[in-house]
């Protein structure tokens, strides 16, 4: 289903002021309410494009149907190398490359099509190697000065919550030594951000999470913006009740990283709020207004 984030831009002394025109909530439990489970779990899939494979099987685990996690391995995978090849060499000027072959399967030729040669250790060393992706990572730390369009949010403790909290691909790899580094020279800014997606898909490729099922049925389940948490109710045989939180309920939030990051983003800078924006990955459609009087 279409949602359109609405993004303001004004002018507040030096810096960026935004203000966040939310989409019309969707009411999942209505939708679901009286299905069968299975046509429940097809019809969350087919309603969400993005991130559709989690979602359905969030409701799968949920309602104690068979999962196959397969799907969501490769969509994360698929989401992951879209950011990378296509969509923020395009955002940076430069044109979008091909996915790497055999991508879907991973394994070694993927994350040496990534990294280069080597165990990268040493982040600013590898940012001007031109190994891997690290151009591309290298462009987007010279966009942005250390702690500009930075964003600092609790960590991810419950994501049935909706508030504030770091549910993102860079939050769920934040220990990583090369994060660590990142975090420290720049902060949690658009390069720790565009990072973490890279992390977290060399980590998908590796050693992918299991869902989780807890004792009251929410199913939490990694997708390529963060984790899903769904929470289902049968009566009956049929569904009765779904509670769905999103990464982008706790992006959006009030106080949330979309918020934060657009208010630490130089008003000179204004031209880089898509970049800043799409590196966030909201799972709606974004509309931005106030750019060109920046």
């Amino acid at each position: 289903m279409k949602q359109v984030l609405g993004i303001g831009l004004e002018r507040r002394g030096e810096m960026i002021a935004p203000r966040l025109r939310l989409p019309a909530p969707i009411s999942v439990g209505a939708m679901m309410r009286g299905r069968d489970p299975e046509a429940a779990a097809q019809m969350m899939g087919r309603l969400f494009n993005l991130c559709g494979a989690a979602q359905s099987q969030a409701v799968r685990l949920s309602l104690g149907l068979p999962a196959d996690m397969s799907d969501t391995r490769h969509e994360i995978l698929r989401d992951h190398l879209a950011k990378l090849f296509l969509f923020w060499p395009k955002a940076l000027g430069h044109a979008p490359q091909a996915l790497p072959d055999g991508w879907a399967q991973g394994g070694p030729a993927l994350l040496h099509h990534l990294w280069g040669r080597g165990e990268i250790t040493d982040l600013a060393a590898w940012l001007v190697s031109g190994q891997g992706v690290s151009p591309l990572m290298a462009g987007i730390d010279a966009a942005f000065a250390p702690h500009e369009a930075e964003a600092r949010v609790a960590d991810l403790f419950d994501p049935m919550l909706k508030m504030a909290q770091e549910n993102s691909p860079a939050g769920r790899v934040a220990f990583h030594p090369l994060m660590k580094q990142a975090e420290e020279t720049r902060g949690r800014g658009p390069l720790w951000r565009a990072l973490g997606r890279l992390v977290d898909l060399t980590r998908v490729v590796t050693r992918p999470a299991a869902p989780v099922l807890r004792p009251d049925n929410t199913a939490l389940v990694e997708a390529a913006r963060g984790v899903y948490a769904l929470r289902g109710q049968l009566s009956g045989g049929v569904v009765s009740a779904v509670e769905r939180v999103t990464p982008t309920d706790h992006l959006l939030a009030p106080g949330g990283a979309l918020e934060l990051s657009l208010a630490t983003l130089p008003w000179r800078k204004a031209g880089l709020a898509a970049l800043v924006v799409d590196i966030l990955d909201p799972c709606v459609a974004v509309e931005i207004e106030g750019v060109s009087h920046a």
